[in-house]
């Protein structure tokens, strides 16, 4: 605790996967409907490398054989939890460098899947979504890693 409330901080991450297309792959999560880019929270002893590939897998059944770190989101990224409790969620974003597998479009935790052109994401788009491809594009530009 610091002060008069507690301060919690998830860590996790957040994977881009594009299709030889360029397509990027989006699920339809199952907890609000919105699409997103396939991510999610660490686990106790996991790496935030196993951590994006174990979401990839578990969100859409593909696997991730190689990723490349390009941002660091943190700051504004507060969230309510089911319990009331507000914290603050640092998460890893990775390019997907090289995967193999079929697409599940509906898993445990997606209602739906699919890869989209940039300009054409679904209308329900999370929020994070577009802030992470600019910021892959800037990586992929000659920009240094993102702190964001």
């Amino acid at each position: 605790m610091t002060g008069d409330e507690p301060v919690l901080l998830t860590m996790g991450a957040r994977a881009v996967l594009r299709d030889p297309d360029g397509r990027v792959l989006l699920i339809r999560r199952a907890d609000n409907g919105r699409w997103a880019l396939p991510a999610g929270t660490m686990e106790l002893r996991q790496t935030l490398r196993e951590c994006a590939i174990r979401e990839v897998y578990e969100e859409t059944g593909l696997t991730a054989h190689s990723v490349t770190p390009f941002a660091l989101h943190s700051g504004e990224h507060l969230h309510t939890n089911v319990f009331g409790a507000t914290y603050q969620h640092v998460s890893l974003a990775v390019r997907v460098d090289s995967w193999s597998g079929d697409l599940l479009r509906v898993t445990d935790e997606t209602v739906d899947a699919g890869f989209f052109a940039p300009e054409a994401m679904p209308a329900d788009l999370a929020g994070s979504v577009p802030m992470t491809l600019d910021h892959l594009a800037r990586f992929e530009a000659g920009e240094p890693f993102v702190l964001a």
